[in-house]
């Protein structure tokens, strides 16, 4: 990214490269006889000159940049555009009211004129270096996102599938295939897609949330086979998935955590999954209950909170809330997605 050292420079050397030019402008005029200007009293020149462009050049590039420009408010930038450089003009008249040289209205009206249009000259290029310096960032911040994916996928890859959880459904499978073969096949063919999903379905930057969801299926459907009680978990899906898309393996951190630390498997709703998919964000909450009297270590199955965190910061920057609480016996995470 683009430090802010760099980014003062960057207006030092436009506002420079302003003063070269009036300087340029006022040779010309004078034709090279700048001893007939009076460059220190010429204060109605100085505001005239310099209050629209700075006034233009950082109302555009620090305020309507970041607010209105956007292509689903094009019409509400462009309305706030003309109030602004109309206000920079009306701000640089009534600062050089005490210099009156112009008494008419028609004056008046056409020096306000003309430091709008110069606001806005300058307002149009402050707008284009803000963009450059945040394609600029953008492009530093992808960057960025793309190491740490493939880092975070790695990671995911070698410390997602736990061992117990491994040996514990192919033991189950094993004994389900002399009571049962059909259900066993069908187990063995969820475990097959979970491995699959994981090796070759994560390395992307964005999954089908479809696709994730039929992992969670699987998932679950796999822990359920080692308890006999039927209520011990509960999966509630609400909404449609639709074309939505999220990054892989987002969620199953912390489900994989609740199966982990669970205690009272005998009891009814120990673990609750709730996926709410609205148009404009995805709700998921994850809750488990534990033993108070045993210390239990939250870990994500070795990926720890920090970097699942740091996952979703980089992911969707702005775009996430991240709520994890645990007391009484009750540890749970409500995290929201936010579209863009």
């Amino acid at each position: 990214m683009i430090k802010k050292m760099t980014v003062v420079l960057f207006h030092l050397a436009y506002w420079m490269m302003y003063c070269f030019l009036i300087f340029l402008f006022m040779v010309i005029v004078t034709k090279g006889d700048l001893r007939s200007v009076n460059l220190l009293g010429s204060a109605p020149v100085a505001i005239f000159c310099f209050v629209p462009a700075f006034l233009g050049f950082y109302s555009f590039s620090g305020l309507l940049f970041g607010r209105y420009l956007h292509p689903q408010r094009i019409g509400t930038f462009l309305l706030a555009g003309v109030i602004t450089v109309l206000s920079c003009g009306a701000v640089s008249l009534l600062l050089m009211w005490p210099y009156r040289g112009f008494a008419t209205h028609w004056q008046q009206l056409e020096m306000l004129l003309v430091m709008a249009a110069l606001a806005a000259i300058h307002g149009i290029i402050g707008l284009v270096l803000k963009g450059f310096i945040s394609w600029y960032n953008d492009i530093k911040v992808k960057e960025e996102l793309n190491r740490k994916n493939y880092e975070t996928s790695m990671a995911l890859i070698k410390a997602q599938i736990n061992p117990h959880f491994l040996f514990n459904t192919i033991n189950n499978i094993d004994v389900l295939i002399s009571k049962d073969a059909g259900k066993a096949s069908l187990y063995l063919n969820k475990l097959s897609g979970i491995m699959r999903f994981m090796l070759y379905e994560t390395n992307g930057e964005m999954i089908p949330l479809s696709r994730e969801m039929t992992y969670i299926d699987q998932y679950i459907e796999l822990q359920r086979i080692r308890s006999s009680n039927d209520g011990y978990i509960t999966y509630e899906v609400d909404g449609t998935p639709d074309n939505r898309m999220i990054a892989p393996m987002l969620f199953i951190s912390y489900i994989e955590n609740a199966f982990k630390h669970a205690e009272h498997k005998k009891a009814e709703n120990a673990i609750q999954i709730r996926l709410h998919i609205a148009n404009d964000r995805m709700v998921f909450m994850c809750r488990n209950l534990y033993s108070v009297d045993a210390p239990m270590k939250q870990e994500h199955n070795g990926l720890g909170n920090e970097l699942l965190q740091k996952r979703l910061q980089l992911l969707y920057p702005g775009r996430h809330e991240l709520d994890i609480t645990r007391e009484k016996g009750v540890y749970q995470v409500n995290l929201i997605l936010h579209d863009a």
